[in-house]
């Protein structure tokens, strides 16, 4: 017999992720507060040219920046 998650067509990595959102849901108020904290995460990455490390850039700031300046030029 499968799993449930694979016959649900869910990666094992996205059913980890969906449990632990429900058991964040269900605590209480105080400690759900400090779970979803620990939950959150902040991608950081750097573009290294000549050996050299570049500004460090939050992944969802430049993508969402990115995103937008595609859209923009797309309608010109």
């Amino acid at each position: 017999m499968a799993f449930a998650w694979k016959a649900a067509g869910l990666t094992y990595n996205r059913y980890l992720a969906v449990a632990a959102r429900v058991v964040r849901r269900s605590l209480k108020e105080q400690p759900r507060l400090q779970a979803e904290r620990r939950g959150e995460m902040d991608l950081r990455f750097a573009k290294w040219e000549n050996g050299k490390q570049g500004e460090n850039k939050n992944l969802a700031n430049a993508n969402a920046s990115a995103m937008a300046e595609g859209a923009g030029q797309g309608q010109q």
